[in-house]
């Protein structure tokens, strides 16, 4: 990727902006990953656009937003920073355009990719105990089972872990976030069911209290919409050179947040 030459003016007190700031600028603040992104994004957005009323709405937001309260002021703005009027409403459209770009590219297919993911999407609040005592750990389980005692009683006399503040509940929490073997298990049980379970040096015992099923709601719309620009965005990264690719071994998730 070829990238325009930029400059900078620095006083004691302050840095002007000229036209632009160097590449090696950029390179010496790390930001050749969220420009190179920018850049990814700007391509793709190239032939979207916005209604005048969405750009007027938009710009105003975006005066509002940096306090640029008079006609005066926003042309001080836009005159120091040497950006014409057609370039502050992409700016100011910008975050639209990608929302816009989104949808057109995944919106139809959303309801598909809900359905396979809502495996890992669905929510459980389940009771845990946990002990590295093998025989205690049976001990309860039969104790459980027979309901001699309550899960959270013997969660604060015997637990070890961290859910003993909570007599052992804990969630929600999507089934996705858990240790697989955690995952499946409370996947195909049913609510009120314990179990044993080992976990590398732990005897646990859980029990699932309530599942609650993902729906596809707007924030779930919105969040996988993301999630599916970040795959893409990801992809194109992996078509750049070589040279742009090593800025993201280590910067990559920044970069992405950035950009979406």
């Amino acid at each position: 990727m070829k990238y325009t030459s930029f400059s900078v003016f620095e006083t004691m007190d302050q840095v002007t902006v000229s036209e632009s700031i160097s590449i090696s600028r950029l390179a010496s603040y790390q930001l050749i990953p969220q420009l190179l992104c920018e850049s990814i994004v700007d391509r793709a957005i190239a032939s979207i656009s916005c209604t005048a009323e969405e750009t007027a709405i938009a710009c105003q937001q975006l005066y509002q937003r940096w306090q640029l309260d008079s006609p005066e002021q926003q042309q001080a703005w836009r005159s120091h920073y040497g950006l014409t009027q057609e370039q502050l409403e992409l700016i100011a459209t910008r975050e639209q355009r990608i929302q816009t770009f989104k949808q057109l590219t995944w919106g139809h297919k959303l309801k598909s990719y809900f359905l396979q993911r809502k495996h890992d999407l669905d929510q459980v609040i389940y009771s845990l105990l946990r002990t590295r005592q093998h025989d205690l750990a049976q001990e309860l389980y039969f104790r459980i089972q027979e309901g001699e005692q309550s899960f959270a009683d013997l969660v604060y006399q015997y637990s070890e872990g961290e859910e003993v503040k909570t007599g052992g509940l804990v969630g929600p929490i999507e089934l996705g976030m858990l240790r697989q073997e955690l995952a499946n298990l409370f996947y195909s049980s049913q609510v009120g069911e314990a179990h044993p379970l080992k976990l590398g040096e732990w005897c646990l015992i859980v029990r699932l209290e309530k599942r609650i099923p993902a729906q596809l709601d707007e924030t779930m719309q919105q969040r996988l919409l993301q999630e599916q620009f970040d795959e893409w965005l990801r992809s194109h990264i992996q078509e750049l050179n070589e040279f742009d690719q090593r800025w993201f071994g280590v910067h990559l998730e920044r970069s992405l947040n950035s950009a979406g």
